[in-house]
């Protein structure tokens, strides 16, 4: 099933403890149907003492937020999310706010080689 948020996107939670903050998405699990949006829903994780690190200690950390509290932004405000097919057969994400398309970015997957030549 298609996801209307993907890594690398601008969001904004809609519910729920955070509602109201903005970040950007860092990993999409789609098992779990959970998104981990970057500065957003922070735990503290306490560490114990191992030879990497001697004194433990605590370490906060981003943990994930149900996909349907989060929506993409456009000019600073959520939208909802159409998927339209262009001619040439692409499916893209289409803001429903404002009616354009929000940016695919390029995502590096596992496991992919960086490509030198377009740079």
């Amino acid at each position: 099933m298609a996801r209307h948020v993907r890594a690398g996107d601008t969001v904004i939670v809609t519910s729920g403890d955070h509602k109201g903050a903005t970040g950007e998405v860092i990993r999409v699990i789609p098992e779990k149907d959970q998104v981990i949006v970057k500065g957003i829903n922070l735990r503290t994780k306490h560490i114990r003492p191992t030879q990497q690190s001697p004194q433990g200690g605590k370490v906060q950390r981003e943990a994930p937020i149900h996909i349907s509290n989060v929506s993409p932004v456009v000019d600073g405000k959520p939208t909802r999310v159409r998927f339209e097919t262009r001619e040439d057969g692409k499916k893209v994400r289409v803001a429903v706010r404002s009616g354009e398309v929000i940016s695919a970015t390029a995502r590096k997957r596992k496991g992919d080689k960086v490509r030198t030549d377009t740079l």
